[in-house]
């Protein structure tokens, strides 16, 4: 196991360090790494840590959905307002129905599995897109009009709501009867995270508020802290429970609303840790690309791939109607809103797991989401945020 770690760090900062050179996104690199380490290429990864590659995933998500918490100003959001809810939902439900008339055209598969297809691909990846919105308010790119304010949260948001879609259609294609209560759950699942978050951010605040301890004690509480509430969402069953994601989050929110200063410093902390989360993360993402289920279907599924993503920028498009942003600004948030990963990589497989007839082809359009849409995707960005977005 050592030797893999060590494998996939050095490998994927070098790769990453080439990228960047290269003026190409570093995780284009890393996730290269991946590929060629991963069980499908070299198979140097050791199976411990692709047995655990899911956990490895969920840690590095929750320390950038941190960073995006303590980083997020809440009070730029609720300007934003309208497009911030829309951006959680529409986009995706967009590219949902242009995968179900697309995809039957096309492949010899019925409407159900169409929207199979279209509920593993429709998740935008906050891996991706929440490190170049927190870069972007860094900067001061956007900020006046809260334009990465308004990506960060739609993104962050957008998965559970997927998530929760793929579980109904999965579940239907299966032949389970599905209620009413798993739509009625989704919202309900949402503002459930939001309340925990805010109201666990709030107990710590002012725990650290009265118990002065190490910076690095306050990290480890709060990853503590943000992984039990994961591991309490995923041991509930039923149709109502709660996004623990979206509650980390929240966490840093309330965080810097109480602890303005104490955030400030944790963010600084959580900054140190994605440097090799970030490394972890893409390559265990590339890992689980089998190019092998490319081939075939290659250029078809390209296609259909291809037609969901206009459909999803018609709905990015729809959001922003009556608001205060420019056509530039516009395009840039329709390009940010593309990559694609780490929702794909975590139930790419699972209906070819479940048996499902459209198993294969479903794996083959989640690999060619994640391999063109997150390199491309965070290219653009990197190409175009100077360009279309107003410096503050």
């Amino acid at each position: 196991m050592l030797f893999s770690i060590a494998l996939m760090l050095l490998m994927g900062m070098f790769l990453g360090y080439i990228c960047k050179k290269l003026r190409l996104p570093g995780l284009i690199g890393m996730m290269l790494t991946g590929i060629i380490l991963g069980p499908f290429v070299l198979d140097l990864i050791d199976d411990s840590i692709l047995g655990i590659s899911a956990d490895l995933r969920k840690i590095a998500l929750i320390i950038i959905l941190t960073r995006a918490g303590l980083t997020l100003n809440i009070q730029d959001l609720k300007k934003v307002g309208r497009p911030a809810m829309l951006m959680c939902f529409l986009p995706a439900t967009f590219e949902i129905v242009g995968m179900i008339l697309l995809a039957p055209l096309v492949f010899d598969i019925s409407i159900l599995e169409a929207a199979v297809i279209g509920s593993v691909v429709a998740a935008v990846s906050p891996a991706v897109i929440v490190p170049k919105m927190i870069k972007l308010m860094e900067e001061g790119y956007g900020v006046d009009k809260s334009i990465p304010q308004l990506i960060l949260a739609g993104a962050s948001v957008d998965d559970v709501f997927v998530i929760v879609l793929f579980a109904v259609f999965t579940g239907l294609a299966q032949g389970e009867d599905i209620s009413a209560m798993r739509f009625v759950g989704i919202p309900i699942t949402i503002c459930l995270g939001i309340v925990i978050g805010l109201l666990v951010g709030w107990i710590l605040s002012f725990f650290f508020e009265k118990v002065h301890i190490r910076d690095t004690a306050k990290v480890m509480i709060f990853l503590c802290v943000s992984f039990i509430l994961v591991t309490i969402e995923d041991h509930i069953t039923g149709y109502i429970t709660f996004s623990a994601l979206v509650a980390v989050m929240f966490i840093g929110i309330a965080m810097q609303k109480y602890r303005k200063e104490v955030s400030e410093r944790l963010s600084l902390k959580f900054n140190k840790l994605w440097v090799c989360a970030e490394i972890i993360l893409f390559v265990l993402v590339g890992a689980t690309v089998d190019l092998r289920y490319i081939t075939g279907a290659a250029m078809s599924a390209i296609f259909v791939l291809c037609g969901a993503l206009c459909f999803r920028v018609i709905g990015v498009g729809l959001c922003l109607l009556r608001t205060n942003l420019e056509m530039k600004e516009r395009m840039f948030c329709m390009i940010a809103y593309l990559p694609k990963a780490t929702v794909q990589a975590a139930i790419g497989g699972m209906p070819l797991a479940m048996g499902l007839d459209c198993g294969k082809l479903v794996l083959t359009i989640a690999v060619l989401a994640i391999l063109i849409t997150a390199p491309v995707g965070a290219f653009l960005i990197e190409l175009t945020y100077k360009k279309l977005l107003v410096h503050a």
